[in-house]
């Protein structure tokens, strides 16, 4: 399966290097859309285009948590998986509450990036990986 991606993180290092590390757990990703911030990303989004957004939650002029919150309203069914450093349980309850889908620790492992994405995406990991776990 062809992954089409959206990253949003206000780090260009850190969206360099999510794709990467999606691509070395396996995962074939063909289309990568990246924004520096909610406001962009919402600009960015087109419902049919995208398979799973990635997002952080500390972000200049719209942060993850605004941001899940409107994109729910266009795009109710796109699995969100919110990646933060600000991992404390009522971030990531609050996180969940706006329409985060998953909330992980930031940086992601190759593990994480395994098993979270296939879930979120409703298919078998061997079927996204080839059967590399």
């Amino acid at each position: 399966m062809k992954l089409r991606i959206m990253i949003v993180d206000d780090s260009s290092v850190m969206r360099m290097l999510l794709a990467r590390g999606l691509r070395q757990a396996g995962f074939d990703v063909v289309h990568v859309i990246e924004a520096g911030n909610g406001t962009e990303a919402l600009a960015q989004f087109r419902p049919g285009e995208i398979d799973i957004v990635f997002c952080d939650l500390a972000m200049p002029t719209m942060d993850g948590y605004e941001f899940v919150t409107r994109l729910r309203q266009v795009a109710p069914a796109i699995p969100i998986l919110l990646i933060t450093a600000e991992g404390s349980p009522a971030k990531m309850d609050l996180a969940r509450r706006c329409g985060a889908s998953e909330v992980i620790q930031k940086p992601p492992t190759l593990d994480e990036l395994q098993r979270k994405v296939p879930a979120l995406l409703g298919l078998a990991v061997s079927r996204l990986t080839g059967g590399a776990v």
